[in-house]
This record gives C-alpha cells, structure tokens and sequence, in this order.
C-alpha cells in the first residue's frame, strides 16, 4: 500500500479499531474468522453482529466508519442489498465512504458465481493502490491472513512513527526527578569497579545488579557508571530511586512518573513506557530494588518491549530473572594490621582515604598523622570498610579524636551487635553505627530522628514542627533538625526554590524500624497521614479555579508525602479517609498523569476485609474503573461506572454522581459498537447537574466531552458552540487545564474550518496556560496547532520545527496519537510535497530545540516576557 495515512494510527482509547466490511449472512462464519484474528491482536473489531439488517444504516456504518483506523473488506458471491433510493449496495458504500488514507486490507473469496456489480467494485478495487488485495479458500485461511496482515500493517506504521522523517530517534530530556544524582563528595576506591560495570554494558550485557547489604556503596557506584557512560547511551541515563515505593504494582506508575510519562488511563502505562523508550539506547538506574524484587519480571517485559535499554539495578537481593548479570559490590579495602603502620602506605587504603576525607569535610584542617593512623586503621577495619558506616563515623572527628572514636566503637559494638543477630554481619555493623551514632544525640534530637522515619524521600520543615504535638522534642523542631544535619544523619537541600530534607535509605530504614520497637509507628503514621489529609484539604479546592497552577506546584514537591499517606491510611484501615483523601485529588491525577497508582491503592483498600461506606466503595471502583473504561471498554465497564453513580447519589454526592455519570458516557463512546445516542444524553444531563451544582471544573471538560461527540457526529457548529461553552466556564473560574484542553480542541476546529487567525490566537492562548500549569501535552497539542497555521500561511521550515518538538513530547511522556481531532497533519503533509526541504530543515532544527526554547519560538514576542519565570523553572 501506498496511501498517506498516517504512521501513527490511534484512537481515544489507544485501540486500533478494525472496521469489517462484507456481506453479513452469506459470509457469516468468514465474519467471525475475521473477528477471532482481529481479538488476537488485541484490536477492536467494528461489526454489526447485534440485531443486524440485511445491510445497516448509511448513517450508522458512516459513523462508525469515521471511528475506525483500518478498513478489511471480505467479498465472495453476492453484491449485497441496494437500499431504496440508494444506487449502491452498502457493501460498495462502505468502501467508497472509506477515507482515501485510511488503510485497507481487502480479501476475496474464490467463487465461479460472482454477481457482476460486485465483479465491478472487486475490479475497481484491484486499481486502487492505497489497498492491499488478497484471494482466499476457508475461513481458517482467512483468520491467518488478516492476523498476519494486521500485524504486518502495525509494525510498518509504527516504525515508521518511531522515525522521523528518516532520522534517528530523538533524546528523552530527563525530568528533575531523574537526573543522573550529581554526588556532593568525591567517590573514593571505587575506579576498578566502576571500570568494570562499564565493561558489561560495553560488551552488550542489558541488565545489571549491583548487589551488597545496607551502606556498601551501591547507589554511589550507580551513580557513578552512568555519570561515565554517557557514551554508550547518547539517547539518556536516567536514575529511578525506588526507596519509596513498597508494592510491586506501582514500579510502571512510579518509572512513568519519574520519566515523566502522564498516566491518564488512557492507555496501558507499559504499552506508553514501551513506546517512549523503543529504539532508544537508555540506561534506567533503578535504586533500591530489593523491596519489590516480586516486581523483577516486569523487567523481563521491558526488555522485550524496548530491547535497546539497559539496566542497572541496585538491590539487597539477587533479582534472578532471565539476562541478569549479578555483580557484588564489596567493602572497600582496609589497611592490614601491623603494628606501626606508615601514614604513606595508610593513605593507599580504600576506607582510609575515604575516612580522611570525610572528616576534612567537617574538620579541614584534619589530617592523618602518625600519631593518629593506628585509630584510623581500626576504626576503619571495625567498621569492616562499609563506607556509610566510615562517613558516620568520621563525621565525629568534630567532637571526637580517632582514638575517642575507636574506644567508643570498641565499647559499644559488640552489645549491639548482638541484639540484631538475625541480621547479616555487615548489616548488623551498619547497624550498630547508626546506634552508636545516634547515641551519640540528645534525647530529644533521637526521638526526633526516629519520628521522621515516617516521613518519604523529602519533606519540609513546616511538616516536621506538625508532627510534633504531643512528642518529646515538641517545639524544639528548627534546633533537633540543625543537630541532626550537623550528625550527617538528615540532609539538607533546595527544591524548586523551597528548603528540603530528606534522610539516607538506610537511616531511615533505622528510625522506622526503630519507631516499630518502640510501638509508635501506627500512632506516627496517622500523624503523618492527618498532616497530609489536613495539606490535601486545604490545597486542592485550588485544583478547580484560579488556584489551578499554585496547587499543581505544591502537590508535586509533596508528591512522594502524598503517596505515603495514602499508604498509612490504608496500612492503618482508615479506609473511609484514604477514599477521601484520593477522591479530593482527582483533578491533579488527571493534570500529573498519575491515574495508574491511585488505581493500585484503591484496589488495595477493595481487597481488605473492612467496612466502607457506600461513597468509598464508589471512588475506589471509579478509579478502578478509570483505566478500564479506556484500555478495555465493555458494557461491564459502563454497568460497573453506572453502580458508581447508584452509590454516590445514595450517599448523597450529587457532585460525584454527575462526574461518574460523564464517565459511563464517556465509557459508552468506546465500546466496538458505542451507544452514541445514549452517551449525548448522559454528557447533556451531567452537565445540567454539575452547572446547577456549582462545579464549573467538571462542567467545563464535560462540555469538551459534549464538543467531542458533535464534531464526530459531523455536526461542527455544535461542537464548536460546545467548546466555546466549556472555555468561557473555565476562563471564568482561572481552571488553566480545561481552558487548555477545551482551547486546543476549539483551535483545531478553526482550522479545520480555514479561520487561520483565530486558530493562531487559540492555540497561542493555551500554550500560555499549559505552561503555567506545567502541562506538557497540552504544550505539544498547541505546538501541533500552531505548526498547522504555519503550514497554512507557507512557512514551511516553521512548520517542520514545531512538530519536530511536539512529536519529541508525545513521545517522551508516552502520549500515543490519541486525539481523534488532530489536524496538523494534512497541512503538514500538503507542505511538505511542494516545499520538503524547508520541512526538513525544520525538523532538524527542531529536534535540536529543548522545549523551552520551543515554547518562546511559538509565541509572538510580546507574549515571551511573561513566561520567562515559568520557562526558568522548565
């Protein structure tokens, strides 16, 4: 086939939906055949099985037609039935109605008995190089043909989405989040095995796990192998730290959101990991892996899904799956013990160094000497070369000499190591460090430390003085904090301009297992879930006006907070509160993408034998339901959201029940045969209910659903009137996401319509929101629209570039081709055959373009000014 479609060929729901078009009686068990294969595929066959006429509806199969990606037309005997009034058969209809671009797969029955019309269109098909034309004998045939050929057709058009334009594939910038860690000290004794990671990767291998108890270096040897490796992966390193994150199921969600790839439900979140990774050579570091190590076989997926990745894995435990290189990371090397060691052959060791070198970070002007080598070495050997445990130890040098360090280690080591026998030697070192660490602390600085095990990988000050009502360092937060910074036991950092902290894994690890012994670990963990509940409350009624981008902010730096929360609440069966606290959050996990672990969480609460209300069990299943309704659309689906709307109206939340009720809608449209009618009057009465309830922001991107379905139906001036509705209720309230969603939608209707001018204003309006907001796909649709104006108005090279950057987001966050709406592309392709040159100059300079500076491209210049903060802060 030779036809313009375009590689990528999605749907809202990210499945292929496979229109069949023949006669339906004659060729009944050929209907099926071609169904079972399709199903195979994992594709949604568009079919007419369910109380069938002789030939359907014009009105019906044009609809559906326009819903579809790709044509597979069977023929045999007959030329089907010619409606009254009608000059053709629906079988030649459907062919004709078919978009030119549209791929199709045509099969022809052998048959001595062939009507002549049908001969006719068969031949006239024959001439149509758009379409690929098959003969076939059975059935059985049949079904392998059109699965061998749909799978052909899907892997031609997606390498050729995965290309652009000829050239390699573009680099996913890293999110803040997964920056390669810039290490504050010198990495000391680690050449040889850096060198030797290295050499794995260099000799092909995909997956290595650097294995080691607590405190042996193996985040820091990570680190370090990716630093230097830039070479060998030049499409990105990117470093996932996973100490966070307790259950198996939420490694996708948290990999996706670390690489910032938006989970909306829309898709499979592997299926959206998968196609922003394949055909790039990457190395993901995932750190701290052995307390989801069930999750190793999803590595196995990646690897088959996208084989140009790489692997480094820090872990406590073998992962044993399929392609792993295990590599042991041992204790650096310790001075012998002689009698009079020299200071020079001192030096050479490992933890020596390492020791002297840390203890001039607090003390500069230590140094090692003859007098106090002996202490060194000792120390270094009791502490059998584990490097936290060396740092923690040097970190004394402040108020201690060697020698005192030594004779305290001497003394307190052996009673603490004998209270954790059950734990390896090293480990039981490790933790006998951190205990004598922290016995070194006041009272109340020991309390303090154990209470913030509580806490995720960063949180504020502001959270820690919270948690201290009732507690033995209640109003001594600010001085507690400053000792234990100055113990090298809490760290402290800026976040996006905010003051942060945060704890080593395994100090950490310490104080909760700590908070565990002392029997405070429930009572703190519903300090800490309150705190957040309390933070939630307060912020998110901001999520829904003009609040919207403030909100947004201050729920990202808090994210890794807000996930433990949920966690505790769920952990302690305050189940009721966990659904609250999830459903007041629904507008920022459909903003950040992060519909994937909320689903995890809630299915989690459904499985624990404990009464919830009717309102908890509903927001459990509608984000249960969430993801569902757009990966696997079925009537158990639409029944299961309309049991939501049953649960939040007898609970009496009428708001929720208008919002569930937008979704069965919404859920209808996506079924193989969508209950369009049905689904109008769902959308029409939900936004009814939610005006008169005095919800704008479920109003407005329920209109957008509203506009949707118009512009499929074709009715373009009520889809319009719809768009317009659903922008002036959220500019009215300062809702920056629907106005950017609504915005682009209304923008590419102006084009489709030819008003260039308004379109541009459009799409120029809701690149400014989107920024604000930080939202990077509506950025890419903006950047798509207004690709299409430059297209429209000549400016070809302008063109080029602005959908070179658009098509570099969709495929960094994962975003398939989804909008069914999308309108660029014509305008692209049309200048592209008179001016390809200039298009692909554009996109050249395009894939060269970080996504701030694409953004000030794309403005008028007066508009650049204001988002320069914004911009800074990309």
């Amino acid at each position: 086939m030779t036809g313009t479609h375009r590689p990528v060929i999605r749907t809202p729901d990210q499945r292929i939906r496979v229109f069949v078009s023949s006669t339906l009686r004659e060729l009944a068990e050929e209907r099926r055949a071609a169904r079972a294969a399709i199903e195979r595929m994992r594709l949604a066959p568009v079919m007419f099985e369910l109380g069938a006429r002789p030939h359907p509806p014009r009105a019906l199969y044009r609809s559906y037609l326009a819903q579809s990606d790709v044509f597979v037309g069977i023929y045999a005997d007959s030329y089907g039935w010619v409606a009254p009034g009608e000059e053709v058969s629906g079988l030649e209809d459907e062919y004709a109605l078919a978009p030119p671009d549209m791929p199709k797969l045509i099969y022809v029955r052998a048959s001595e008995h062939r009507e002549p019309r049908l001969e006719d269109l068969i031949a006239r098909i024959r001439s149509d190089d758009t379409a690929a034309y098959l003969p076939f004998g059975t059935a059985e045939e049949l079904e392998e043909l059109v699965s061998n050929d749909l799978a052909t057709l899907l892997a031609e058009r997606f390498d050729e989405s995965r290309l652009h334009n000829g050239g390699g594939p573009e680099e996913i910038p890293p999110t803040p989040q997964s920056r390669i860690p810039v290490p504050q000290t010198s990495t000391i004794g680690r050449d040889r095995e850096i060198a030797e990671v290295r050499s794995l990767f260099e000799r092909g291998t995909k997956l290595v796990t650097l294995v080691g108890p607590g405190g042996i270096g193996k985040s820091r040897l990570a680190v370090e192998v990716a630093q230097g490796s830039a070479d060998l992966f030049p499409d990105g390193r990117y470093f996932l730290p996973l100490e966070g994150v307790f259950e198996p199921g939420l490694l996708l969600p948290t990999v996706a959101y670390v690489l910032g790839i938006r989970d909306t439900g829309e898709a499979a979140l592997e299926e959206r990991i998968s196609r922003a990774l394949t055909g790039r050579r990457v190395l993901l570091v995932l750190d701290n892996f052995e307390q989801i190590v069930e999750a190793a076989l999803l590595l196995v997926r990646l690897f088959d899904a996208a084989p140009s990745v790489s692997l480094l894995v820090t872990s406590r435990t073998v992962l044993r799956i399929r392609g792993e290189r295990v590599f042991e990371v041992k204790a650096l090397g310790v001075p012998e013990a002689v009698a009079h060691p020299s200071v020079e052959r001192m030096h050479r060791s490992p933890a020596v160094a390492l020791f002297v070198d840390r203890a001039q970070a607090v003390k500069p002007d230590f140094a090692l000497t003859a007098e106090n080598a002996p202490a060194v070495a000792d120390i270094c050997r009791r502490l059998e070369g584990l490097p936290l445990a060396i740092e923690l130890a040097a970190a004394k040098v402040r108020l201690l000499t060697p020698h005192g360090i030594a004779q305290r280690l001497e003394e307190s080591l052996p009673l603490l190591t004998a209270a954790a026998r059950d734990l390896p030697d090293r480990h039981r070192t490790m933790r006998a460090t951190i205990d004598w660490s922290v016995g070194l602390l006041p009272t109340e600085q020991r309390a303090l430390l154990e209470d913030l095990g509580v806490f995720a990988r960063q949180f504020t000050l502001e959270a820690v003085e919270a948690l201290g009502t009732g507690r033995a360092w209640e109003g001594q937060a600010i001085d507690g904090i400053a000792g234990l910074i100055d113990a090298s036991l809490v760290r402290q950092t800026e976040v996006g301009g905010r003051s942060v902290l945060s704890l080593l894994a395994v100090v950490r690890e310490y104080a909760l297992g700590r908070l565990k012994e002392h029997g405070e670990s429930a009572r703190m963990r519903a300090a800490h879930a309150d705190y957040y509940s309390d933070l939630v409350a307060a912020v998110a009624p901001g999520l829904r006006g003009a609040g919207q981008s403030e909100a947004v902010v201050q729920l990202g730096l808090e994210l890794p907070n807000l996930r433990a929360a949920v966690r505790h609440l769920v952990h302690i069966d305050r189940l009721d509160d966990a659904g609250d606290f999830a459903w007041r959050l629904l507008v920022y996990w459909w903003i950040a993408g992060f519909f994937g672990e909320v689903r995890v969480w809630m299915l989690e609460l459904l499985g624990k034998d404990q009464p919830i209300t009717p309102h908890t069990r509903a927001v459990a299943w509608f984000f249960a339901l969430w993801s569902e309704m757009w990966q696997h659309p079925t009537e158990e689906v639409v029944a299961g959201l309309g049991e939501c709307v049953r649960l939040f109206t007898e609970s009496g939340d009428g708001d929720a029940a208008a919002m569930a009720t937008a979704a069965r809608a919404t859920a209808r449209l996506q079924l193989p045969l969508p209950d369009l009618d049905t689904a109008e009057r769902e959308l029409a009465d939900a936004v009814h209910q939610l005006r008169d309830l005095g919800n704008p922001w479920a109003e407005a991107i329920t209109e957008v659903s509203r506009g949707r379905l118009a512009w499929l139906r074709g009715l373009i001036d009520e889809a319009q009137a719809c768009f317009d509705r659903a922008t002036e209720v959220a500019e009215s309230v300062g809702d920056h996401f629907t106005v950017s969603v609504a915005g682009n939608h209304q923008a590419r209707l102006q084009l489709v319509r030819g008003d260039i001018d308004a379109a541009e204003a459009g799409c120029v309006r809701t690149l400014l929101v989107s920024v604000r907001l930080h939202f990077e796909e509506g950025v890419a649709y903006a950047l798509e629209g207004l690709c299409a104006v430059a297209a429209a108005r000549g400016d070809a090279e302008r063109a080029g570039t602005l959908s070179a950057v658009a098509h570099a987001i969709r495929q960094r966050i994962g975003v398939f081709d989804a909008e069914a709406f999308t309108v660029h592309i014509p305008q692209l392709d049309g200048i592209r055959s008179a001016q390809p040159e200039a298009v692909a100059a554009g996109e050249r300079r395009g894939a060269e373009l970080t996504v701030p500076e694409a953004i000030t491209l794309a403005l008028p210049e007066h508009e650049r000014s204001q988002l320069e903060p914004e911009l800074a802060r990309w």
